[in-house]
């Protein structure tokens, strides 16, 4: 059976933050901070392809593996999430921090 149109239908993630990747998040700024909770968020209610996101992109060389920037500038932050399971809809944030110390070598 198909939903009316008052039929609300969302996607639910399980979206996890490593302990160190939480670790990270704690040493940034607020206002980073808050950025991080929203994208966390947008993953949980939406899925990992957020293409809304500033410089959403597909990690290189990564399987379903992506990443956007939180904030541009010096320094730009960014945070990397990967898709786990499919399936089971279970995706884990892998970093979050600047840009230059994100080593993308070694999500793949």
């Amino acid at each position: 059976m198909l939903p009316n149109s008052d039929t609300i239908v969302t996607m639910v993630w399980n979206v996890k933050v490593k302990k160190k990747v939480g670790k990270q998040i704690k040493n940034l700024p607020p206002s980073i901070q808050a950025i991080v909770q929203r994208v966390v968020k947008a993953i949980e209610v939406s899925g990992p392809i957020r293409p809304e996101l500033p410089n959403f992109k597909k990690a290189k060389g990564a399987s379903d593996c992506y990443h956007c920037h939180l904030k541009r500038g010096n320094p730009t932050y960014v945070a990397i999430w990967k898709v786990m399971d499919k399936h089971g809809k279970q995706a884990e944030v892998l970093y979050v921090g600047t840009h230059e110390g994100a080593d993308y070598d070694r999500f793949r």
